[in-house]
């Protein structure tokens, strides 16, 4: 794995995520993630405004191997998505950490990061198989 940027946290379903100073999360996938996927050719990402809760599907990202479900990390809503993925999915894999997908306004994002891995775990378990 390239790359591993310490300030994000993890989920084990390859998501990151980082609480940005405005108070939204930032989520994304990991760079094992789009390695994994391959070239990706189409991402549908979530309306803004929808309810989500840690660990519930909702986006879809689209490679030439598969098609895989997106979980949000944290509860809460869909504050905004990165629409310039529509015209350019393939973006995630030149940059999966610049290429964000969507915004979270989470009710309580410290604790819910808490939960999630930091770098070291989340590498352990990308390893660990």
């Amino acid at each position: 794995m390239s790359k591993l940027p310490d300030d994000l946290r993890y989920a084990k379903t390859h998501e990151w995520a980082k609480l940005e100073a405005d108070g939204l999360v930032r989520v994304g996938i990991s760079d094992f993630a789009q390695e994994q996927l391959g070239d990706v050719v189409f991402i549908e990402l979530p309306k803004p405004g929808r309810a989500v809760r840690a660990g519930e599907s909702c986006a879809v990202i689209e490679s030439v191997k598969a098609a895989s479900d997106i979980y949000s990390p944290v509860s809460g809503a869909i504050a905004e998505v990165n629409s310039a993925l529509s015209d350019a999915p393939e973006s995630v894999n030149a940059d999966s950490y610049a290429n964000w997908l969507f915004t979270v306004q989470a009710a309580e994002p410290a604790a819910e990061l808490a939960a999630l891995l930091d770098a070291a775990g989340y590498l352990a378990s990308t390893t660990a198989n």
